[in-house]
């Protein structure tokens, strides 16, 4: 619960003039609402009271309810229809709760109380408290949203944007980049390009051991009459550095309405990636449609607003376009992120995936790109994919650098809870 200096003190002054079962019950009354009042017999007051009165509104009797609906008699709880009632709830919750319970209060509003339209609104979206989700929720409004609302909507977006870039770019990069690094690792350098380390642990099995010139002195110099060398069948070196691209990344992304949240981190990553002169990076989404949004790269904020979220869903026609746009296939790594509801042909999508594995893609399928917990997908689509060499998983944006390093290291992914993957 987000509080003051002075309020934790008061709180904390309280808490301990308060008997042990009164503040049982006062815990009770506040976790039970408000239709638990007289079982419990306690009455709220003060801050509390304010508390509880917000949590009500979403989520007591009338909660489920949208603002247009009328009940008939009795109390009931809800927000309203009017855009400053719905304003002033959004000012109470940001000033009782942190702000990660904010956003799911305001996801949970959106969601039972149907108040997408007001933030077609834009005194309601600088009332709000931006997050990935409320992002995947503007966009699915696309074309509805008025000009008016447009740059509000904007500004909401690129902060969570930029908050995303701040917590991911520098991990990515400094993952990625050693990723490359040593895939660019060649087996016949010159003598400077040589990487001693690499070299002398892979010919430790050629160790040789050697008499001593002078076997006397070697002795009571060194303890022992034998020397050894390890003879370099096989030298490592590192990859000299160039302008071009070293790897080709094509990021393929479902753009449905369930996909919001993986759009939104796909987005993220895929201007940082762009911006690696050492990867070329492709951005691709798909409904039925498949549009290339790679020209796009140098903002994610355009990124975003030229997907359209929602529709149907062709994973074969997204695929074909992105083997199409294969140039060097054993330099390539496609990252499929879709759930897999494929509306298009299955048995083309599948052909597709196995050969291009088989010209030498390096393919991934992630299930989700989000903080969201296991998704809902195609069990058998994701079966289908596993038996083709591309597993098919969730992943969280913290692990995304690992799973691309080690696509573009042509190593194991690393799958989370591997033994529960399809």
């Amino acid at each position: 619960m987000s509080q003051t200096p002075g309020e934790t003190t008061d709180r904390t002054t309280t808490a301990s003039h308060t008997p042990p079962d009164a503040e049982r019950l006062r815990r009770w009354r506040m976790v039970l609402g408000a239709d638990s009042a007289d079982s419990t017999g306690r009455t709220l007051t003060g801050r509390d009271a304010a508390m509880d009165s917000a949590l009500n509104a979403l989520y007591g009797g009338g909660g489920g309810k949208k603002p247009s609906d009328r009940g008939t008699g009795g109390r009931s709880a809800g927000l309203g229809a009017s855009a400053p009632s719905v304003a002033r709830w959004l000012g109470d919750i940001r000033t009782y709760f942190p702000s990660s319970v904010v956003q799911v209060m305001q996801r949970d509003a959106i969601d039972r109380l149907g108040l997408a339209t007001l933030l077609l609104e834009p005194e309601m979206l600088e009332a709000v408290e931006p997050d990935v989700h409320l992002v995947g929720t503007l966009l699915s409004l696309g074309k509805a949203m008025p000009e008016t609302t447009k740059e509000t909507a904007r500004a909401v977006v690129r902060k969570v944007v930029e908050d995303l870039e701040a917590r991911l770019e520098s991990r990515t990069r400094t993952t990625l980049t050693g990723a490359l690094d040593r895939s660019a690792r060649i087996s016949r350098p010159r003598h400077r390009d040589i990487d001693w380390d690499r070299t002398i642990r892979a010919n430790l099995k050629n160790y040789l051991t050697l008499p001593a010139p002078d076997t006397a002195t070697t002795a009571e110099t060194t303890g022992t009459a034998t020397t050894g060398t390890v003879v370099p069948e096989r030298l490592i070196g590192y990859g000299r550095s160039s302008r071009s691209a070293k790897k080709d990344i094509v990021l393929c992304v479902d753009q449905s309405g369930s996909m919001a949240a993986s759009v939104v981190h796909a987005s993220v990553f895929g201007a940082v990636l762009a911006s690696m002169r050492t990867l070329s990076t492709r951005l691709v989404v798909f409904d039925t449609a498949v549009v290339d949004l790679t020209d796009r790269l140098d903002d994610p904020v355009d990124v975003l607003f030229g997907t359209q979220l929602g529709g149907g869903t062709d994973i074969n026609r997204a695929l074909a376009y992105c083997q199409s746009r294969i140039t060097r296939p054993a330099d390539t790594v496609v990252v499929l992120i879709s759930d897999l509801y494929e509306g298009g042909i299955r048995d083309e999508m599948l052909k597709r995936v196995a050969a291009m594995k088989a010209s030498g893609v390096q393919f991934v399928t992630l299930l989700a790109l989000s903080d969201e917990g296991a998704p809902a997908y195609d069990h058998e689509h994701a079966a289908a994919l596993g038996a083709l060499g591309a597993p098919a998983f969730a992943c969280t944006p913290d692990l995304f650098p690992d799973v691309m390093a080690a696509a573009i290291e042509k190593r194991p992914l690393p799958i989370p809870d591997k033994e529960h993957q399809p």
